[in-house]
C-alpha cells in the first residue's frame, strides 16, 4: 500500500489526540513553525508475525531512547480497520529543526543501548519490513500540537 492510500484510509479524527500535545493555543503553532520545529510522520510495516514484538519494543525501549536523543514523542496510532489493522504502526516525532532530526537519528542509530535492544528484539528475525518517513512543518493556521 502506498503512502497516499494509507493516509487517505486514516480517519482524520485519529489525529485529534495529538492536538493536546502542547496546548490549544494557535500562537504555539506559529511559534513552533517560526522556530523551525519539524514533525516527522513515520509508518512502520512490520514483518509478518512481528507486530506485537514491535509494539513491545517501542513501549519498553524505543520511546525513551527517542527522547534521550532529542526526539519528542508526539503520538502513536494503530489502525482500527483492515487491511492495516494489526499490521501497521503510525507515529509522529517532533525535532527542533531538520538538521537536528538528522543529528538525532544518527545519535539514536549509533547508541549502543539501542543496538543492544534492537539485536535482542530481533534474535528471531527482523521486526520491520519497511519504514515510510515524511518530514512536515506546521502551517500558520494549524491548531497547536
Amino acid at each position: 500500500m502506498d503512502r497516499r492510500t494509507l493516509l487517505q484510509s486514516l480517519p482524520a479524527v485519529a489525529l485529534i489526540p495529538a492536538a493536546a500535545w502542547a496546548g490549544a493555543n494557535p500562537e504555539q503553532a506559529r511559534t513552533a513553525a517560526a522556530a523551525g520545529t519539524v514533525f516527522e510522520l513515520r509508518i512502520y510495516h512490520p514483518n509478518e508475525g512481528k507486530f506485537d514484538a514491535l509494539l513491545k519494543r517501542f513501549r519498553e525501549h524505543t520511546m525513551r531512547l527517542f527522547e534521550k536523543h532529542g526526539m519528542k514523542n508526539v503520538a502513536y496510532w494503530t489502525p482500527l480497520d483492515d487491511p492495516l489493522r494489526g499490521t501497521t504502526l503510525i507515529y509522529i516525532l517532533a525535532h527542533p529543526s531538520r538538521e537536528a532530526a538528522t543529528s538525532n537519528w544518527k545519535a539514536f542509530v549509533d547508541d549502543p543501548e539501542w543496538q543492544k535492544v534492537r539485536d535482542e528484539s530481533e534474535v528471531n528475525g527482523k521486526l520491520v519490513d519497511k519504514v515510510d518517513s515524511t518530514f512536515m512543518a506546521l502551517t500558520d493556521f494549524s491548531p497547536a500540537l
